[in-house]
Parts: structure tokens; sequence; C-alpha cells
């Protein structure tokens, strides 16, 4: 017998709720649910929860003091040094989601009905949050764009994400790059390594690279992060299919690209054709025409308008701009040392609620309701743009892999 999760799926607004036993219980089983999601929290400086509920929370960051190269006169109490200190703030802001049930379950004990719901929803709290953060640091300023590798091994140097296509690999050269940005930078470590957050995808073309198999071949990987596979050049790999990619969905119902109707000289209106497009559909969204990347400010079923002139020839190809080279995928590779980013802490802000079938008076007169739900309160910020490095790059996958 097949049961239907939301028959009843309108929102119950009651306080009352489960024994303080069930709730924890039930919490528990949430944020054990949620940790393996959360890649990308667990190298952030964590703060706790601003004091009387604000909705602000504050990193402090304190400056360096300078070397002290003057030498001490006997009997002579120099100048001492002040301390600098910055201050990093972000509103906090609150996620959630919920399920309701019909009352052929029972919340009043521990059903494995509901304990999978609760399994389900820890991992999309987990995942939601894990991408706040992930959002939030992918928008470092150094960045390093992964070469163009040819058949023959030559490389070609590339400047901007949309010229990235899938034979700019990520490689062990790249590694030791970035780790030496790192180090340029004092960025301190953890426990002597610095980390680097890589979508398997990345991860399969590393593997591949001779340094990799030479650093591999005997050594008993001693595991300290969840996901980490691997060291190289002083840095621990952590793989994740949350990861950053980067790649614009489709430009038409019907077709990936579209195809300029026409010639345009210096202009900003562009006619198409070669797909359906609804009328402001692409609004907001990044394209590529004639090796311009533009964003639509509006459009029709036949013209975009752009914010930028452009120049191109009749049947040029326009293609998603939110990726690669037409469009292909790129990965966002997140090289980390210590301190670089802060968020709140998740165990302060987050909670498991759990309604009971009969909990909701005369908003359920037949007690039909019951829910599983979560909600949590989050924020990331950088703190310290140089302690990390995104090495931007494409792969044998980037064809295939969509944005997420």
């Amino acid at each position: 017998m097949e049961m239907n999760l939301q028959m009843f799926a309108e929102n119950t607004q009651t306080t009352a709720g489960l024994s303080a036993e069930m709730k924890t219980y039930y919490g528990m089983e949430l944020l054990e649910n949620a940790k393996p999601q959360l890649v990308h929290n667990q190298f952030a400086a964590t703060k706790g929860l601003p004091a009387g509920g604000g909705k602000t929370v504050e990193w402090r960051k304190f400056g360096a003091f300078d070397k002290a190269l003057k030498p001490l006169t006997e009997g002579v109490t120099p100048d001492g040094s002040g301390i600098s200190v910055s201050y990093i703030t972000k509103e906090l802001a609150q996620y959630g989601d919920y399920t309701t049930v019909s009352d052929m379950l029972d919340l009043t004990a521990i059903d494995d009905v509901v304990l999978e719901i609760t399994d389900r929803h820890g991992s999309n709290m987990g995942l939601t949050l894990d991408t706040v953060t992930r959002n939030e640091i992918q928008q470092g300023k150094q960045v390093i764009y992964a070469p163009k590798i040819g058949s023959d091994g030559t490389k070609t140097d590339v400047t901007s994400r949309m010229t990235l296509d899938k034979d700019c690999r990520m490689t062990s050269e790249l590694v030791a790059k970035a780790a030496t940005q790192l180090k340029k930078m004092n960025a301190p470590t953890f426990d002597g390594k610095y980390v680097c957050i890589i979508h398997p995808s990345v991860a399969f073309d590393l593997r591949q690279d001779e340094a990799w198999i030479a650093a591999h071949q005997y050594a008993g990987a001693t595991e300290l992060f969840s996901g980490e596979i691997g060291e190289l050049h002083g840095v621990r790999f952590v793989e994740t299919t949350e990861a950053k990619i980067y790649r614009g969905e489709d430009l038409a119902a019907d077709s990936r690209t579209l195809k300029v109707n026409g010639n345009v000289m210096a202009s900003t209106d562009v006619t198409f054709n070669g797909g359906t497009v609804a009328a402001g559909a692409l609004a907001g969204r990044y394209v590529v025409l004639g090796g311009t990347r533009c964003q639509v400010v509006s459009n029709t079923d036949a013209k975009l308008v752009l914010d930028k002139t452009v120049t191109v020839g009749d049947k040029e190809v326009i293609y998603p701009g939110e990726g690669g080279k037409q469009g292909c995928a790129v990965y966002g590779c997140l090289f980390l040392g210590k301190g670089a980013y802060g968020v709140v802490d998740l165990s302060e802000g987050t909670e498991v609620i759990v309604k009971p079938r009969g909990s909701s008076g005369t908003a359920d007169p037949l007690d039909q309701r019951s829910s599983v739900g979560w909600k949590g309160i989050h924020a990331a910020a950088i703190l310290y743009d140089e302690y990390m490095v995104r090495v931007e790059c494409g792969s044998s996958y980037s064809d295939e892999d969509k944005a997420n």
C-alpha cells in the first residue's frame, strides 16, 4: 500500500509538540544526517549567535604587528605597539523546510517512516546551510585560471572563466601554484596543511597526474577531514559533489543555444531565432556572443536587450554565459588556509520541529495532520580574503556536468 505523505500538505500553526526526550531523539537524528553534508562549514572559524537574539553577527579581524627591529636602549622603556582591530558583520538569515504527513503515521512513538523523513530533512538542512556558506566563500578575489593543455602538452594561458574548457584541467602544477600563493600570504594551515575542496570530476583528472600517482603509490592515507581523498604539495583534498560548478541553463525550452538573426552593429538589441524563449525568461542571465559576455536586461520571444553594445554577424551562436567556453561547466576549487572565513555555530541556531497528530487544535479538527521539519539560523563571511585561492578549471566532464 502506497502512502501519500503530502496528503494534507497545509501548514499547521501550532506550538504543541513532543516530549523533551522525543525532541532530543529526533533532533540528534537530524543533526547526525546534516553533518556529512557540511563540507564547506567544517573549515570555518565558528562564531556563537549574538547575545540577546540580535540579527547581526560580528567577527573581529586583528592586524599584524610590525617587526620590532630597533634595538632596545638599556633602562629605557620603548613605546609599545597598538593593535589594529577591524570588524566584519553579516546579517543572519533563517532557513527551513517541513513535510506534512497523514494520520496514518503515529508521531508519538519512534516511527520508521518519521525517522526516514527526519533523516531526509537532516540531509536537506546540511545541504542548504552548506550551500549558503559555499556561495559566500566563492566570492573571494584571488583567482587562478587553469591554462589550456594541448594534445602535445603545450600550455596556453587563460584569463577569464568564459574561455575555460575541458582541456583546462587541474594539475599538480596548479596545486603547487595555489599552495605557493597561500604561503606567500602567510596563510595559517590546518595542522601544517592547506585544504582544497574539489569536485569528483576535477578529482578524476588530478588522479591521472603523474605527481599525484607517485605521491599515493605507497603512502597510506590518514584522513583528517570528512570526504578527504589524499594530499599533494602540502594540500589535503576534500571531495564533494557540492563543490561549486558554474554552468548556465539552456537558453531556450528546446535548445541550449540561440542564433543571431541578422547582423548587429554596435547595438544592445539583438534579434535571435533557433529556440523557443518566453518573454522575460532570460532577464538577468548572462550570454556570450561574438566573444563578448553580456547580461540580458530584458527579452521578448525574438529579441535580447543587452547591458553593453555588441557587433556580431548573422547566425552567430549565442551561448549561456554563466560557465566556460560555449557554455561548458567550470569548477571553482577552493584552496583554504585556516581562518579564511567564518560561520555561525550551527549547534546553536538549528532545531528539528516534530508536531504530532492532534496538536493543531481547531486548525485540524479531525486530527489528520502531523509534520516534521527543521529551521536554522545561518550566516557566513570571508574574513581574510588573502587566505583563500579559487582555482577555476574545466574537467573531462565539463560537457555533461550541470550547475549546482
